[in-house]
């Protein structure tokens, strides 16, 4: 018998960052996945800002939760001091309320507190400097800080560190998701990268079910960090060829750019957009190029802990690749209806014959609807 079927008590958990990729991904699991024993409430940052240490004391007071998970993130072009607010102050602020709650705090953190190498291990993190972005210096404040109060008042918490994430529903168009719609979008005419440069992956999908074997084996799993990646990394330049493979294109060309050409032609498009927005045109690079020296590197992380670990990996079968087919569907379905991008072959997708019928023949559509797809939904009157 598992643990969570000895445990009578319906668990009530709060999950911070519910609108992002992962938190989204966390909230639907419990919520289709495990909703007779774990009710997740998902307050948006206008009920319950991380930032104000009253918000949090009187939510989580009145609530009485049994856990808390953090996914949120101040976007990483964010200023130093909503990146400080929102990645260390918010979590400092969960971190004590958990503490005085006595229940565990859930921490999702990033590999940006890693540094670029081969089969890195949990503990091999950078130091803190003054030099390090804002992103990846609050987030490792972060981990140092649950650390210590690990060890000074005994908070229950487990770090997870995830890699490259990729899934369906990132409507925000970020971290592997603006590589492959840079590639969808053919604005990469060349390889921002070199040969043989790895890098690991995090699947979303699976994620949820990390979390929810963890808050119940909370003497396995408490005061330790994890990596949550694929068993296996991948080579950078051969993802980006497998993409374009997939979407029929021919570009980029596999022609790949120095590490120093890619840095001079960046900043000659800041300057560009430094005098177009003198002119009243405004845009901007993505804020993902401040990682650009890590196209060119590499950074797999060690999964071993992970897989040696008593989580069982619900499809251990899956990878980025494997998943590739249907990340090609569901985004470039959503880019093309959002009016995003135009320009690959729609062919790809499969055809969408009702879709063609709205548009040329609507009559005969709503005809055929009336027809055949008006009858109520008997089966939701008599559960």
């Amino acid at each position: 018998m598992t643990q969570e079927k000895k445990n009578s008590k319906k668990l009530l958990g709060i999950l911070i960052g519910g609108s992002g990729l992962i938190g989204g991904t966390i909230a639907h699991y419990f919520k289709t996945k495990t909703s007779e024993t774990v009710e997740l409430c998902a307050p948006s940052s206008k009920k319950l800002s991380i930032r104000n240490a009253v918000d949090i004391k009187d939510y989580l007071r009145r609530l009485q939760p049994d856990f808390v998970i953090n996914t949120a993130i101040a976007s990483i072009s964010a200023d130093s001091q909503l990146t400080l607010e929102v990645n260390y102050i918010g979590v400092l602020n969960l971190a004590r309320a958990c503490a005085a709650l006595k229940i565990p705090y859930i921490h999702i953190s990033s590999a940006s507190t890693l540094p670029s190498g081969e089969n890195l291990i949990e503990k091999d993190t950078l130091s803190i400097e003054p030099k390090l972005n804002n992103y990846a210096k609050s987030k490792l404040m972060a981990e140092k800080t649950l650390e210590h109060m690990y060890k000074t008042v005994g908070l229950d918490y487990t770090i997870i560190r995830l890699a490259i994430v990729y899934g369906e529903h990132d409507h925000k168009t970020q971290g592997f998701h603006r590589l492959f719609f840079a590639i969808a979008d053919e604005s990469m005419p060349v390889m921002f990268t070199k040969k043989k440069v790895m890098h690991s992956y995090s699947n979303a999908n699976k994620f949820p079910y990390f979390i929810h074997h963890i808050l119940y084996n909370r003497e396995e799993f408490s005061g330790e960090t994890y990596h949550f990646v694929d068993k296996h990394p991948v080579e950078l330049a051969d993802l980006i060829l497998t993409i374009r493979s997939y979407l029929e294109l021919k570009t980029p060309r596999e022609i790949y750019i120095p590490y120093s050409m890619a840095i001079i032609g960046k900043k000659a498009l800041e300057v560009l957009l430094r005098g177009l927005s003198r002119l009243g045109i405004h845009g901007g690079l993505p804020a993902e190029l401040m990682f650009l020296e890590n196209f060119y590197k590499t950074q797999s992380l060690s999964a071993e802990k992970l897989y040696t670990s008593s989580f069982v990996d619900p499809n251990p079968t899956e990878t980025i690749y494997t998943k590739l087919p249907e990340l090609v569907v569901y985004y470039l379905s959503h880019w093309t209806h959002e009016n995003m991008i135009s320009t690959f072959n729609e062919e790809v997708l499969g055809p969408d014959t009702m879709s063609h019928d709205f548009e040329d023949s609507p009559a005969e559509l709503l005809e055929s609807i009336h027809l055949d797809s008006t009858t109520p939904f008997t089966d939701i009157a008599n559960p």
